[in-house]
């Protein structure tokens, strides 16, 4: 189904029938992406004394609980109440969900022993382009990414004035395929979070940062028209499911 959009005066033509979907299941397994120190997901059903809420268990319904943490366990699209004093809510900040986004994919550079995502890299493939979203895409790319247990392995990370660049370029969005935008242990320093959201001025409350997605290599580089679903959780981060439709 082909449908033509208007977006800040330009009309685009997506195909709706195709949709790219670049976020990360979330399994009950020790096989779930997993990050933070935390143990895996859960999800099993309610019981009430021996009556147990699964249809395989001679129940009429399946009524599962879900333990999880949307930071460490897949796929989130987070706000700035995640590192400020007062908790601000993503559902409550963001209220526009279609984007026209760019793909970008880097391959971190080495530096003083890190794994690290530079200003001159996003430069280089963002170029003159102006997008409210910005889609990165670390190599190697491969599907372990789905199952890797992060914690403990200092991942790559962005250096802090990649977060200054994209935010002078007024991008509102920045997803990434890593479990943080910032390093892993960094004495709680958070530099890139919070030159995003800009805390030493005025706060970005509209602006979010999407971390753990998938970008599947059939999804090449490029201009994307964006859909970032959110799940109405009042938190500073929810489970998301960004879609990306191709631009015909």
């Amino acid at each position: 189904m082909i449908a033509t959009i208007e977006y800040n005066s330009r009309k685009l033509k997506i195909d709706l029938s195709k949709p790219l979907d670049i976020s990360m299941p979330l399994r009950a397994s020790k096989s779930n992406v997993n990050a933070w120190y935390i143990e895996a997901p859960k999800i099993e059903p309610e019981k009430d004394g021996d009556w147990v809420a699964s249809v395989k268990d001679g129940a009429c319904i399946n009524f599962n609980n879900i333990n999880f943490n949307p930071h460490g366990h897949g796929t989130h699209t987070e706000c700035v109440g995640h590192i400020t004093e007062k908790v601000h809510s993503i559902n409550q900040n963001l209220k526009q969900f279609f984007f026209l986004a760019e793909v970008i994919t880097v391959a971190p550079e080495r530096l003083n022993g890190d794994s690290v995502i530079s200003k001159k890299q996003i430069q280089f493939a963002l170029g003159n382009k102006k997008r409210d979203a910005v889609v990165i895409r670390t190599i190697p790319n491969t599907k372990e990414k789905l199952s890797m247990q992060y914690s403990n392995t200092n991942p790559p990370y962005l250096l802090k004035d990649v977060a200054v660049y994209l935010r002078e370029k007024e991008v509102k969005h920045l997803l990434i395929d890593l479990p943080s935008v910032d390093k892993e242990k960094d004495e709680c320093q958070l530099l890139a979070h919070n030159a995003f959201w800009n805390t030493k001025g005025k706060l970005r409350m509209d602006a979010t940062i999407t971390e753990l997605i998938f970008v599947p290599n059939t999804v090449e580089d490029g201009t994307y028209f964006l859909n970032l679903q959110i799940a109405p959780f009042e938190n500073d981060a929810t489970p998301s499911k960004p879609v990306l439709y191709k631009i015909i």
